[in-house]
């Protein structure tokens, strides 16, 4: 398969249409993860379908000092993964070609949910990234846009988006990729020096040690399903050695609630640790949110939820995530 690059929107309009047409919407400087959501893509569109893939460094969602000029841009090598992964085209307009006669004065608001976290730490940032999303999708008409989940709050937005605005387009989450060691893929990983990177591994860690003190939290409170709380039973227990394994089973249970909490204390202590690093990890926020609407979620809170983490290593800032679910009292898991 040869992978055609076109860089105006009338050469892709003009592009005769058969299947199913997929997007993946990226800003260039590709790696494996974005290869595996070409992959997922091609997968989506089968044999009869297109996929495209959008290469756009966005200007509309990097704040004032952030890395928009010093940015990858790698045209050439991007082209060449795109086409390995699967992908029919390539679309790479300029930024006249998007935004032509300068930046556009309406744009869509992100609203609440874009203030918080990542719209906190940088102003203004899902406004950007919304408005372009929906350009590029007016652009490309897609039936499907699939995304990474590594940018959760990103891909709940644009999921928001869609319905709230009446696109007709299915939005697809692609689960995070990673390198050997737990860092999720970024092209800005590029900019980590060897020690910079040695620490910046303690985000993976973080969100690691959150998820493993949720299992086990998890696995006590099925425990304690199967083990009924009575005297005779607790009695019968002891003459096993296993009546302090069934308390403590029934005292995670009761205090289940506090279970969130308990996430967050084993991912900050794993960040606290790196702060003390040479070079140190600057933290930006570790959350535990509704995937929803990016609220905190409290310690009664059940189902679906994101461990999410934002941090400094040296200028590189990195961000990465992992999905969890709080099962309700005596459900089952």
């Amino acid at each position: 398969m040869t992978t055609t690059l076109l860089r105006t929107a009338a050469e892709l309009a003009a592009r005769a249409r058969t299947g199913r047409r997929a997007v993946v919407m990226t800003m260039g400087a590709l790696h494996e993860g974005h290869a595996t959501l070409v992959r997922h893509a091609r997968e989506i569109a089968g044999p009869d379908g297109e996929v495209v893939v959008t290469v756009f460094v966005n200007p509309l969602q990097f704040g004032a000092g952030e890395d928009l000029d010093r940015y990858p841009r790698t045209l050439d090598a991007d082209l060449k993964l795109a086409e390995e992964a699967g992908a029919d085209v390539v679309f790479a307009p300029s930024v006249d070609e998007v935004y032509p006669g300068g930046e556009p004065q309406v744009r869509i608001s992100a609203g609440p949910m874009g203030e918080r976290l990542e719209g906190a730490s940088r102003p203004g940032h899902f406004d950007g990234v919304l408005t372009v999303v929906a350009k590029l999708l007016h652009l490309t008409r897609p039936d499907v846009a699939l995304f990474g989940q590594k940018d959760a709050q990103q891909l709940a937005l644009i999921r928001r988006m869609v319905r709230d605005l009446n696109f007709g387009i299915e939005i697809v989450g692609v689960p995070t990729v990673r390198e050997d060691d737990g860092l999720a893929l970024s092209s800005r990983n590029r900019y980590l020096s060897p020690a910079e990177r040695r620490t910046a591994l303690a985000l993976s860690r973080a969100l690691f040690a959150g998820q493993d003190r949720h299992a086990a939290q998890e696995a006590l409170r099925a425990r304690a399903r199967e083990v009924p709380a009575t005297h005779a039973r607790a009695e019968a227990l002891s003459v096993l050695g296993e009546s302090r394994a069934a308390a403590d089973a029934h005292a995670v249970a009761k205090a289940a609630p506090g279970a969130p909490a308990a996430v967050r204390a084993a991912a900050r202590l794993v960040l606290d640790e790196a702060a003390r690093l040479n070079p140190p990890l600057e933290l930006d926020y570790l959350a535990l949110v509704d995937p929803d609407d990016f609220t905190e979620i409290d310690d009664g809170f059940t189902g679906e939820a994101v461990l999410a983490v934002a941090a400094r290593v040296g200028t590189t800032r990195l961000i990465d995530n992992i999905p969890l679910t709080f099962a309700a009292p005596g459900a089952a898991s």
